[in-house]
């Protein structure tokens, strides 16, 4: 295989068999495949050398023997990798949508987190270094924190926690977050993480659905300078959350806080004195874990639920797979722990495997755009994880930043969340990772619990924008909307054909909308994504966005993400996110939002980026708006609201709920910015 860049990039269109959106379940045209790249990065072979896989052939029988012995695989790597209070009888039970994994077992996420390191050299090694956004910092040793975990959980219990509650937490990225859940974990208390951008209305919410008998809080969190008013949202939850007896209130701002009597309670008083011998619960394999809620543009938030065997395999195997950890290791996932990413690939992923996870509270451009780069260079960070939308916006900044540090201790780079488009890799590749770094851009999902489809960084020749091949036990198809197979370079339905022991198990509640929402689509023969895909000639994996964010162009259905990276291709710009708005010709119109780099240009410029998408895609592909803006609505994980962008190019006010938004001003200066 050749190595190196190959060749520049080119796009072409692939025409794809109809695809759907599941939530509209309406016949559609085909999803119109228009991105392809041809430069091709093989791993150094000094990486290889060194990696957790380092053959293609290696990957290729691992591979191989999970699809065809999934109970052989999964039930080897379950008994060496987890330590078991008691032995599990069977691998698995059932098939999809319904399946359990290592019944008959008993264990404990906190004890493979924590106790089982302090049998070894690991017990006085980091586990989490933090640092705080006015620049505050901490370290815990692994034998630190598990003594800080011991003590909450006797916390918890004294104020009546049991096994099989349900724990909501809203707080700060401060280690208590990770206390807190390793806690919940330990006495088998289900936690709920609510993000710390969520209302109070959405607290109550998601506090009814589980039934949630304690709330975990701090007084406030920092952000860009500003104290987030964490206690006060939780006071005003509480009064539509009648489940809730007890608050318990972590000091992080010193900001002035209402504590009510025989209900809030503040965390360093009920900590002082307490013990730290604690005896981790020993809990059935599938014992609910946590339930993570996600929101859609309309309806009842889904709470969907991982179990605990299972999920805590996937989460430690895929951490060393993808991120190829070493003990000497010092990684960072940016994400917030409100979401899975930070569950996964911050908490539960790197304490089990023993590694050095680093954490910040506050946002990448506080005090100034250099804040990350200046962690990564004072902590000498090896593996850094981070969002597509986050690497756009350090494009934006300017290399600048990044060229006044010290970032020569990566060996490796990680993307998440959405797909990248070719440029912001390119960057990322050429800029952070000074082109010896290799890329892992990683798909999956919340409720895929854990990473599906991505390079190993010691075998997978990768392409800017692919998450290229499914990891060992994930067996994925693109498909029709009959569930037939397609062919290469079709567009279609990303599916999952086998199940994988950190699957979701269900919505909790609500199993009958579990099965409707990921299974129904195919009679419970697939689980179904929600993500439009197709599979080049070397049989890698593009990910082409949301099946509902896809345009209908006069029959054409357009995939946005390819849009948006034709526009991004242009030197001009920095970021762009397209929607679809109702167009009386055509159906749907192609609306372009587009954040310069640098000033915004005159008119003239919109001419010519609808003439570079026109060229780089095809006629069926012309924008019929451009409008630059200054800002993009984000959630502080850093995702795009398009939805909102669609409220705006169709002239309509914005509905449903807006809370999760790291910039409420947004909105309004976005259609300042583009208004006409």
């Amino acid at each position: 295989m050749r190595t190196g860049p190959i060749a520049s990039q080119r796009f072409f269109l692939s025409r794809g068999l109809s695809t759907d959106s599941y939530l509209l379940n309406l016949m559609s045209d085909a999803i119109e495949s228009v991105l392809h790249e041809d430069r091709l990065f093989a791993p150094a072979a000094e990486f290889s050398a060194r990696a957790n896989i380092s053959s293609q052939a290696q990957y290729e029988a691992m591979w191989q023997r999970a699809k065809d012995d999934p109970t052989g695989f999964w039930g080897d790597l379950a008994t060496k990798e987890l330590d078991w209070f008691q032995p599990f009888e069977h691998v698995m039970e059932g098939d999809m949508p319904d399946t359990k994994w290592f019944t008959g077992g008993k264990i404990n996420a906190s004890y493979q987190c924590l106790d089982r390191h302090l049998k070894t050299a690991r017990k006085n090694k980091a586990a989490i270094i933090w640092e705080g956004e006015p620049g505050d910092t901490r370290t815990l040793t692994y034998q630190q924190l598990h003594h800080e975990v011991c003590k909450f959980a006797n916390v918890l219990q004294k104020l009546g926690a049991e096994a099989g509650d349900r724990i909501t937490l809203y707080m700060p990225m401060v280690p208590e977050l990770a206390i807190a859940m390793l806690a919940c974990a330990r006495i088998g208390a289900t936690h709920s993480i609510i993000f710390g951008g969520f209302s109070a209305d959405a607290i109550a919410d998601r506090n009814n659905d589980a039934q949630a008998k304690l709330v975990v809080t701090a007084d406030g969190g920092w952000r860009r300078g500003k104290e987030i008013p964490l206690k006060a949202n939780v006071d005003k939850s509480l009064e539509k959350s009648p489940s809730v007896e007890k608050v318990v209130v972590l000091r992080r701002t010193g900001g002035d806080v209402d504590m009510v009597p025989d209900r809030d309670y503040w965390w360093h008083d009920l900590m002082e004195g307490e013990s730290a011998d604690h005896e981790a619960a020993q809990l059935d394999s599938e014992h609910p874990l946590f339930i993570l809620y996600t929101s859609g543009s309309t309806g009842k938030p889904k709470g969907v639920l991982h179990t605990t065997a299972g999920y805590m395999l996937g989460a430690q195997m895929t951490t060393r797979w993808v991120f190829d950890l070493k003990d000497e290791d010092t990684y960072w996932c940016t994400a917030d722990i409100g979401w899975v990413t930070g569950h996964s690939y911050i908490v539960y992923g790197p304490l089990a495997n023993g590694a050095t996870s680093v954490m910040y509270e506050g946002a990448p451009n506080w005090p100034d755009e250099g804040r990350f780069w200046e962690i990564i260079e004072k902590y000498r960070v090896n593996i850094f994880y981070t969002a597509p939308t986050a690497i756009r916006a350090f494009i934006k900044w300017g290399d600048q930043w990044p060229q006044k540090y010290d970032l020569s201790s990566l060996r490796l780079l990680g993307s998440v969340g959405e797909p990248i488009n070719p440029e912001a890799w390119m960057w990322y590749h050429r800029t952070i990772g000074g082109e010896r770094c290799p890329i892992v851009d990683t798909w999956w999902q919340t409720e895929t619990g854990g990473i599906m489809i991505s390079p190993l960084p010691g075998v997978t020749a990768t392409k800017p924008g692919s998450c290229t091949m499914p990891l060992p036990g994930v067996v994925p198809a693109v498909v029709n909307e009959q569930g037939e197979p397609l062919g290469l370079n079709e567009g279609g339905l990303l599916v999952m054909t086998q199940p994988w022991p950190h699957m979701l198990r269900t919505l909790y509640g609500d199993h009958e909308r579990f099965v409707d929402v990921y299974f129904g689509k195919f009679g419970g023969k697939y689980y179904f994504a929600g993500d439009g895909a197709r599979r080049d000639k070397d049989g890698y994996y593009w990910v082409l966005g949301r099946v509902d964010d896809v345009i209908n162009v006069s029959g054409h259905r357009l995939s946005t993400m390819e849009v948006e990276s034709a526009l991004v291709s242009h030197p001009l710009v920095a970021e762009a996110a397209v929607v679809g708005f109702p167009h009386e010709l055509k159906g749907e119109g192609i609306c372009c939002f587009v954040i310069p780099k640098g000033e915004i240009p005159a008119d003239e410029a919109k001419k010519e980026l609808i003439k570079h998408v026109r060229e780089q895609i095809g006629a069926l592909a012309t924008p019929d708006q451009v409008r630059f803006t200054t800002a993009l609505p984000k959630t502080r994980s850093g995702k795009i609201m398009r939805r909102l962008l669609r409220d705006i190019a169709a002239g309509k006010e914005s509905a449903g709920d807006t809370t999760t938004l790291e910039d409420f001003s947004v909105l309004a200066k976005l259609r300042e910015d583009t208004e006409g």
